[in-house]
């Protein structure tokens, strides 16, 4: 495969999979609803403002802000993919930098369109709660930039008490690990590892030349 293929070819498969996904569990799952796999893996459908992981980040402005600055991100990094092709850079570091531009990007269709197409989700265990619509009758659930981003992986691995001389949360509980994600966060997180990986590698050939 020739190197300026690559990105294409990751980030339509990284979209294909992740909207594949995020489609059937919001036209299938209610909120809160989760289905267990394993113990330590499990599918709970959540819904979240926009950032990774489950964050947020300052409601319906800060909603538009971070969509807008998602936008602007994904630009950079497809011109920063286009100039490491064009310096003929590592088939590696491609491939890690569009991950990240394919994990941006699902994240980007689900703010940008997701609140126009589908309706709202209702919430597990409330009587006559529904799963949401595809394109219904009486438009979707919030305005173009304003949607909600899809997650479902959730892997609580563990969980256990902090010691009681950790400072500040001694003796407390935690679970490990608490936040849900999708598969663009997944991308995103994959990318960025194996880029910093290459960085180091790199560095290290350099200084034993």
């Amino acid at each position: 495969m020739k190197k300026q293929h690559l990105p294409f070819v990751i980030i339509g498969s990284v979209l294909l999979i992740d909207q594949a996904l995020k489609f059937w569990i919001k036209t299938n799952m209610l909120l809160g609803q989760e289905f267990v796999v394993f113990d330590w893996f499990r599918i709970h459908f959540l819904e979240n403002e926009g950032m990774a992981f489950g964050m947020k980040f300052g409601g319906e402005i800060g909603k538009l802000i971070l969509s807008l600055l998602r936008v602007a991100v994904v630009v950079g990094i497809m011109w920063w993919i286009y100039d490491l092709i064009r310096k003929n850079e590592s088939i590696w570091t491609v491939a890690a930098i569009s991950l990240v531009a394919a994990g941006a990007l699902g994240n980007i269709i689900d703010g940008c369109f997701y609140g126009l197409i589908f309706s709202e989700s209702g919430y597990h265990g409330f009587i006559g709660a529904q799963a949401a619509q595809f394109l219904p009758e009486g438009g979707g659930y919030a305005g173009f930039l304003h949607g909600h981003v899809v997650d479902m992986f959730y892997f609580p691995l563990f969980e256990g008490t902090f010691p009681n001389w950790f400072p500040w949360v001694g003796g407390e509980q935690f679970l490990f690990f608490r936040p849900v994600f999708n598969i663009a966060d997944s991308a995103i997180t994959t990318g960025v590892t194996m880029f910093f990986i290459l960085q180091v590698w790199c560095k290290k050939a350099e200084t034993k030349i």
